[in-house]
């Protein structure tokens, strides 16, 4: 888990806090779809960085990072994540440009339940962020068919109405188990929900692709046509990508 995350700011929103946040900075793991947010006054580099070390400092470094914020802007955020972590003389960062659908469906769901919220409680949804990641985090996902919380910990969420039934029902706490137990057990569990993922995202994957290909038109290019070439590389500042001529093709 988190070894592979895509990174996102949303805002500024419409309503800041009352504590002056503007700004959530989101995070998802692919594996797990598990998300982290994180309310911010502002967004310079150093808040950012400061930011996903705390997210990090949790959870692990991931090996690699997709975003689509612009490159300038991320490269400074992890020249200042890196120093943060006592690594000033990195060469390189895990940080790839590129726009990601997982993160900008969970920014779309997270909107949607701030909206709410931000009617209701008008100034406090960044109070609120917490409960709502909560939510998310315990409710199975179409793709997966678990939920965020039991893929990275390996059991189901403890609900707070099962701890008031266990005080009514006067269940007797379980022995501890063996640290070696515990962690073969767990390792086993998470191993056979990933196994179900794998095939569960690939029967999503393949009704996606059937629906796709319903509509879609095969694009054939002889020699000596002219194409486009798609330049994910965004200037600085901008939020769209750019076509560029890329000539005919030759082979």
């Amino acid at each position: 888990a988190f070894a592979r995350v895509s990174v996102d700011i949303v805002g500024p929103l419409p309503k800041p806090s009352r504590n002056g946040k503007k700004y959530i900075l989101v995070l998802v793991d692919f594996a797990t779809r598990y998300p982290e947010a994180v309310a911010l006054a502002h967004i310079e580099a150093e808040i950012v960085a400061t930011a996903l070390f705390s997210i990090f400092s949790r959870v692990g470094f991931p090996k690699e990072i997709l975003s689509d914020r612009g490159s300038n802007f991320m490269s400074v955020v992890y020249k200042q994540l890196w120093e943060l972590c006592g690594a000033k003389h990195l060469k390189a960062a895990p940080y790839h440009p590129q726009t990601n659908g997982l993160v900008e469906r969970f920014n779309g769901t997270l909107k949607s339940m701030l909206k709410m919220y931000v009617d209701r409680r008008q100034n406090d949804w960044d109070v609120m962020l917490p409960y709502l990641l909560y939510a998310y985090r315990s409710v199975p996902q179409e793709s997966t068919k678990f939920a965020p919380f039991e893929l990275l910990y390996g059991s189901q969420v403890q609900e707070p109405l099962d701890l008031v039934r266990d005080s009514w029902e006067g269940n007797v706490e379980e022995a501890a188990q063996p640290v070696a137990e515990y962690v073969a057990r767990f390792k086993e569990n998470v191993q056979e929900m990933m196994e179900l993922v794998q095939q569960n995202l690939k029967e999503s994957q393949d009704t996606q692709k059937a629906w796709y290909d319903r509509n879609a038109e095969e694009r054939v290019f002889e020699i000596g046509d002219m194409v486009l070439v798609l330049d994910p590389v965004r200037k600085k500042n901008e939020r769209h990508l750019d076509w560029t001529h890329g000539g005919n093709r030759e082979d």
